[in-house]
């Protein structure tokens, strides 16, 4: 069966209301579209995340910084809505002109450094406080392959697979397939790793794990494009043990509610400036005090 066919014209003209889901977010230019200031905490770190994939991954590295004891990793997290377009505030493209959350802002040097895309974040973080990536040669480079291998592959998954199979306007059979065979051949290349490996990279929990885990574990677990049957994800076993090891993880459970907008409200920590937002903070609780 083929899809009806599309005959591009001989030059490309943007169409705001195409676009599926996150279409009025997505424009075929960079730069602030308005004047607006981050705001800023009081600790070393300034974080402008959401809750997404990406977003985890830089939330949870930070609580696994602090839960091994490290306080000089305190941060404050910002709650950047990117359905309200607070990702192109004049602000915010001064951190990442990029306009894609997460983004850093390391006010412990001076001066500051601005950090943005979720893999530098975690190798910033990991150099900086000789955590979670190996000081040996050659298990620091299988590290750095596998994070790599997530930033090459994710855009497959989210921009290839998640869109045309969840958000799209209309469901075409061409790229569904064609990033479907893609998403399960990556699903493959995990389960054989994890098949060998108790993590990514061998035996020990790294920055890689902290890249993938949120993409590809919150897939087989049927939280991201509810294609978990379509996928037959059960039938990768060594991702889902994977999986369901890293979300024991005290650190792994803070860092998925900080900057968590939806789900249940005891899961959703739209800030967080201290150790006890987890506890007094959650939408829950600030909804009980209105």
């Amino acid at each position: 069966m083929s899809d009806s066919t599309y005959t591009p014209p001989k030059v490309w003209k943007w169409d705001s209301s195409n676009g599926g889901r996150f279409a009025n977010i997505n424009r075929p230019v960079a730069g602030p579209t308005h004047d607006k200031a981050l705001p800023v905490g009081e600790h070393p770190f300034q974080l402008y995340s959401l809750a997404t994939p990406n977003g985890v991954k830089a939330t949870v590295m930070f609580e696994e910084l602090l839960e091994k004891g490290i306080k000089e990793a305190e941060y404050d997290a910002w709650l950047i809505n990117i359905m309200e377009g607070d990702q192109f505030s004049s602000g915010f493209v001064e951190v990442n002109p990029n306009s894609k959350i997460p983004a850093l802002l390391d006010r412990s040097e001076n001066p500051a450094v601005r950090v943005f895309e979720s893999g530098s974040i975690l190798f910033y973080l990991a150099e900086k406080f000789g955590a979670f990536l190996p000081t040996d040669r050659a298990r620091r480079t299988e590290t750095m392959n596998w994070l790599f291998w997530q930033m090459a592959s994710a855009p497959i998954l989210g921009g290839g697979f998640g869109h045309f199979y969840a958000y799209a306007p209309e469901k075409y059979e061409y790229p569904i397939n064609r990033y479907t065979m893609e998403v399960k051949r990556q699903l493959d290349v995990l389960d054989r790793q994890l098949a060998d490996n108790q993590y990514i990279a061998g035996d020990e929990y790294t920055i890689a794990d902290m890249a993938i885990w949120p993409w590809y574990g919150s897939l087989v677990k049927n939280t991201v494009y509810e294609a978990a049957e379509f996928l037959e994800a059960h039938t990768y076993t060594n991702i889902l043990r994977w999986t369901d090891e890293l979300a024991k993880r005290p650190a792994v459970q803070r860092g998925r509610m900080v900057n968590r907008a939806w789900g249940e409200l005891s899961s959703q920590l739209h800030e967080r400036h201290d150790a006890s937002d987890f506890d007094l903070r959650t939408q829950d609780k600030l909804d009980g005090e209105k």
